[in-house]
């Protein structure tokens, strides 16, 4: 049927050809409509669940609310995973579903079973949902600021207060507005309140309690309505507009009658002015405080279009800001997929040229050259069709395993064969052919190749079909460049098969091109001689060639293994972990020293921003220690050099540590990039490439555990980073009631924890009407008093004994320092602690063996702890290990494919020993540039196995041929191989010279393609040289020995 195929588009060339014009039309409008992004979206459908808890510490928050909330959770339909963190005023609960599961449908879900789990929350608990949006769904930061020659608040706090006011009022509406935005996220500057600070010594001077502060300040902030009045025949409404409006009024809002004494007002035990809200968050940017925005994306969505959309957006925003403001882009994620999809298209672009100069050096024939030429426009064309027709995005992962050499492999193997026999014909009559006698010609040559051809490119497709079993991020990953590749392979089948004779029969001519190009016949010349001295040590061949597997087998052990290699984003995070006890202010300012250093001794640096801990949108709930810093770079050219070029990233890297470590002491640092560090948070809940994950009851138990497994780690080679993810107990001032004194002033815990909450944690008493935005009013203790213990233990309490005394809260409560966990995190259920580790230097499975043994023999877990390690090594055992059983029954299927085909289970074999010939070159390639052995170069290892199956399909076939026409076995063993030397040469070098842009090429991108160039070319190298010299010696010595077995002929599908 697929000889018939090649025959009949030779006959019906003008219905092929219009076809296929038609089809290069649809693939140009296609190409419009592919998106475009840097890598396949990682991210699985994912609820996060937030629930504010002002006045909880975090064993309280884990307690009394992520504990009910996990148990009413669990079960969820589709959910895989989910993980919770509770620290001090929040609870986050995160549940990760299948692939495929309907997020809306997931979301509906969660909010049924939070509504059943609101009976066992405390009261005030409001579990929130975080937008529809993923773990890499921040792809613009931006901030907002003065301009230098600007007329900006002198003080800094008023200048960050009116640029959060412009924010939230004119940017963040507008900018939600974008298609494809989920949501807003911001941190940063100062939220605008109206404050009543009470002075303690006059509230008790006064005899006024905290609680009727608050009570009278709320009495006075709401207006009310008396419907609808009739006068005159005319509907008035009617509205008690009593409520104050200016600190003025507050401060004049009664306390005490005069008649009970000298009359108190609120300004007489309070001041009252415009203020900050608490924050849990701040942004820098180069140096100074800031405020910083985040375009969070809907999931789902296309990374480059939102971030195109939104920072068109910006742009239009900021020409309506007030004289002065302006909005500046931090980050893009569009600058990322551009810089890769550039590499992706240069490696492509000249993977094709040299396709064409190859053609056209060893084809001999200019003609037959442009004409295998056409086959990488076209198959290309229709890839990009099946692309948009599935919405599948056009990426690093999806184009990178494309070979233009691989693709037109089927055209080389028809095309050569019609140049042949055309030029067999010529050189039989001496003349030129007529159209009836090249038509003929030309059907016979498809024929005699369209069946074995396809049967290889089937073959070539089949070895994908393992990448489509693999689950989690690494499906995710590396199924859309597997579907890619196939559905590339199926249309140059097509091209091959159809447009290529229809083309042929227009286009290729023999006359002229009697003899081979004098390189081809010098290249058979020696290559003759060297099949001559295989078959007469053909023994020595073959040991050689085992002792060579065998090698390349011990080698593979010997390489170390990665998940996959690290993406070069352009841009370096650093996350800064200060001491825990640290506030706010103090991290800020070791933030501003540490951005002001970077700027002026790194001129490579372009901006500098960060965000430290919380921000509105809890997505990324930080404690105020830590810091996640951006540094975006400067064009590579702009950097310092050393040995007269400019340095690499990683030697950058190295001289931040340094000088970070030498000259800001106090902080540890861990150096990753943006998307890198979300990407290790998506597939481990931690921030770094591996992380030690120690799970247990007793927090006690984990931490000390955890000490020793630090301590072992750090002394391993290779492990550049190794810190806690968040270190174990803060300082804390617990207020415990004294039982007997609140027996005696009749006093209750509830008026405890109303006077604490509101003197210290701000208790919210009305809002006042302001221009932009309402202004929340906050009674709470001025900022000095709430940080002393001993000025806590002065709050006035009112006692309910009938005396109407006030009493200090020291006497009815202890005021103590106890240290509380500042960090609970939970994955399935259970208690956990990480060690984040980036592995520098070495293979991330070579260290994590030596550290399993280390920790085996040298940390001895107590109270039932254990531990695991995470991240990128877990990713890759899954991966390895749904290989180790999908490849072999792939193989094998692919086994009986080639009995199918030959009908001959000994040749089937056969063609098969080309798969190790192909591995000892990919080990050998990887072996000598230093590469580990990655999920990528595992791609590289299963396609070269497909190529050197499809050679030896096409080289015994046409032996088989031979050997049917009455050829004696050896005079057709060595002219089928001689004969098929020029197209397996062409088609070697065509697949391996494709994929030497992509292993030479240092663009963005470039680290995930290399390692899979790198084994095809190494592997092709092998597999072409010993598939041309071993299998003949085999072939000869096998059939030899069946010799009185009928011939085998390929069958034609």
């Amino acid at each position: 049927m697929i000889a018939a195929l090649a025959r009949w588009s030779i006959r019906r060339r003008a219905v092929v050809l219009t076809c296929a014009l038609l089809l290069c039309l649809l693939g140009a409008w296609s190409a419009t409509r592919v998106p475009i992004d840097a890598m396949p979206d990682i991210t699985g459908p994912q609820v996060q669940i937030n629930t504010a808890l002002p006045s909880y510490a975090a064993d309280e928050a884990e307690s009394r609310v992520t504990i009910p909330l996990e148990s009413e959770l669990s079960g969820l339909p589709g959910l895989v995973e989910f993980r919770s963190l509770s620290k001090t005023g929040l609870s986050q609960v995160t549940l990760i579903f299948a692939d495929g599961t309907d997020i809306f449908r997931a979301r509906q879900l969660v909010t049924e079973r939070i509504g059943q789990a609101s009976g066992n929350l405390p009261p005030g608990a409001v579990p929130v949902m975080a937008p529809i949006s993923t773990g890499l769904g921040e792809i613009v930061y931006y901030s907002i600021g003065y301009a230098a020659d600007a007329k900006a608040p002198a003080d800094e706090s008023a200048r960050l207060r009116e640029l959060r006011l412009l924010h939230d009022t004119r940017v963040r509406p507008a900018l939600r507005s974008t298609p494809g935005l989920a949501d807003v996220n911001v941190i940063g500057g100062h939220e605008r309140q109206m404050l009543v600070e009470p002075d303690l010594a006059k509230l008790a001077k006064s005899g006024v309690p905290m609680s009727e502060l608050l009570r009278a300040v709320r009495r006075n902030t709401e207006n009310a309505g008396g419907g609808v009045v009739t006068l005159g025949g005319e509907a008035f409404t009617v509205r008690a507009d009593t409520r104050v409006r200016t600190a003025q009024d507050i401060a004049g809002i009664p306390l005490r009658p005069a008649g009970l004494g000298p009359a108190v007002t609120v300004g007489d035990v309070a001041r009252v002015s415009i203020g900050n809200a608490s924050r849990m968050g701040a942004a820098t940017v180069d140096g100074q405080e800031a405020v910083v925005g985040a375009a969070i994306m809907l999931a789902g969505e296309n990374s480059r279009e939102v971030s195109h959309r939104a920072v068109e957006k910006l742009s239009a925003i900021g020409t309506h800001l007030p004289e002065g403001v302006k909005l500046t882009v931090l980050y893009d994620r569009s600058d990322l997929v551009g810089a890769t999809i550039r590499t992706v298209e240069t490696n492509l672009f000249e993977g094709a040229l040299i396709v064409v100069v190859v053609l056209l050096v060893l084809l001999g024939h200019w003609r037959a050259a442009l004409l295998v030429a056409l086959a990488i426009p076209l198959s290309f064309l229709l890839l990009l069709t099946g692309m948009a027709a599935s919405k599948s995005s056009a990426n690093l992962m999806s184009l990178g395993a494309i070979d233009f050499g691989l693709i037109v492999d089927g055209s080389v193997v028809m095309v050569e064969n019609f140049l042949r026999r055309l030029e067999e014909r010529v050189r039989a009559l001496g003349r030129p052919l007529t159209e009836d006698e090249r038509t003929a010609e030309l059907s016979t040559a498809a024929g005699e190749v369209a069946g074995p051809m396809f049967l290889g490119v089937t073959v070539i497709t089949l070895v994908y079909v393992p990448i489509f079993a693999l689950e989690g991020i690494e499906g995710k990953m590396f199924k859309p460049m597997a579907a890619a590749v196939v559905v590339a392979l199926a249309a140059s089948a097509l091209v091959a098969l159809t447009v290529m004779p229809a083309l042929a029969s227009f286009w290729l001519r023999a006359e002229g091109h009697a003899e081979e190009g004098g390189l081809i016949r010098r290249l058979k010349s020696v290559f003759s001689a060297m099949l001559g001295w295989c078959f007469a040590h053909r023994t020595a061949a073959v040991v050689a060639t085992s002792l060579a597997a065998l090698a390349a087998a011990v080698g593979y052990t010997r390489l170390g293994a990665d998940f996959i290699p690290q993406l070069d984003e352009g841009s370096i995070s650093i996350q800064f972990v200060r001491a825990s006890s640290l506030d706010l202010a103090s991290s800020v300012d070791l933030q501003k020293r540490t951005e002001t250093l970077l700027r002026a001794k790194f001129p490579e640096i372009d901006h500098v921003f960060a965000r430290i801990g919380t921000a509105e949108i809890a997505s990324d709930p930080m404690g105020p220690n830590v810091a996640d810093t951006y540094v975006t770079l400067k064009p590579r050219d702009m950097w310092r050099r050393e040995g007269g070029s400019p340095i690499n990233k990683t030697r950058l890297v190295e001289l931040m540590s340094e000088l970070l470590e030498r000259t800001v002491p106090g902080q540890t640092t861990m150096f990753s990039q943006p998307i890198q560090l979300r990407f290790n948070e998506i597939m481990a809940g931690s921030r770094a490439d591996l992380s030690l994950k120690i799970f247990g009851d007793e927090l006690s138990n984990m931490e000390a555990v955890a000490e020793q497994a630090v301590a072992v780690l750090r002394k391993i080679p290779g492990g550049g980073d190794v810190e806690f993810e968040a270190s174990g107990l803060l300082p804390s001032v617990d207020i415990v009631p004294k039982r007997d004194q609140l027996v005696r002033r009749n006093l209750h815990a509830e008026e405890l924890n109303d006077i604490v909450s509101t003197a210290l944690g701000g208790a919210r008493a009305g809002q006042l009407p302001a221009s932009g935005r309402p202004m929340e009013v906050v009674v709470r203790l001025p900022g000095a008093e709430r940080t002393s213990p001993s000025l806590i233990g002065e709050l006035p309490v009112s006692a309910e004994d009938g005396s109407g005394t006030m009493v200090a809260l020291s006497k009815v409560a202890d005021v103590k320092l106890v240290e509380r966990p500042g960090v609970i995190t939970r994955e399935d259920a259970r208690r956990r602690l990480a060690i984040l580790i980036n592995v520098r230097g070495r293979d991330t499975e070579g260290f994590v063996r030596e550290a399993e043994a280390k920790l085996k023999s040298e940390v001895k877990p107590v109270g039932g702890v254990y531990w695991e390690f995470g991240g990128q090594f877990e990713n890759l055992q899954r991966a390895r290990e749904r290989l180790t059983l999908v490849v072999p029954a792939a193989l094998g299927l692919i086994l009986l494919l080639i009995y199918a085909g030959f009908g001959s289970f000994r040749q089937a074999v056969l063609v098969f020993t080309c798969v190790p010939l192909a591995a000892i070159g990919g080990v050998l390639a990887l072996w000598l540039r230093g590469m580990p052995f990655t999920i990528s170069a595992g791609i590289g290892f299963i396609a070269v196995s497909g190529i050197a199956v499809l050679n030896g399909i096409m080289l015994i076939s046409f032996i088989n041929q031979l050997r049917a026409e009455g050829r004696p076995l050896r005079l057709a063993v060595v002219d089928g191989t001689v004969t098929r030397l020029r197209p397996k040469l062409i088609t070697a070098l065509v697949a391996s010279l494709g994929f030497v842009p992509m292993a030479l090429s240092t663009g963005p991108g470039a680290e995930v393609q290399q390692p899979l160039a790198t084994v095809v070319i190494g592997g092709i190298f092998t597999s072409t040289a010993l598939t041309l010299l071993l299998l003949p010696v085999l072939y000869d010595w096998v059939e030899a020995r069946f010799s009185s077995s009928p011939t085998p002929t390929p069958t034609q599908p």
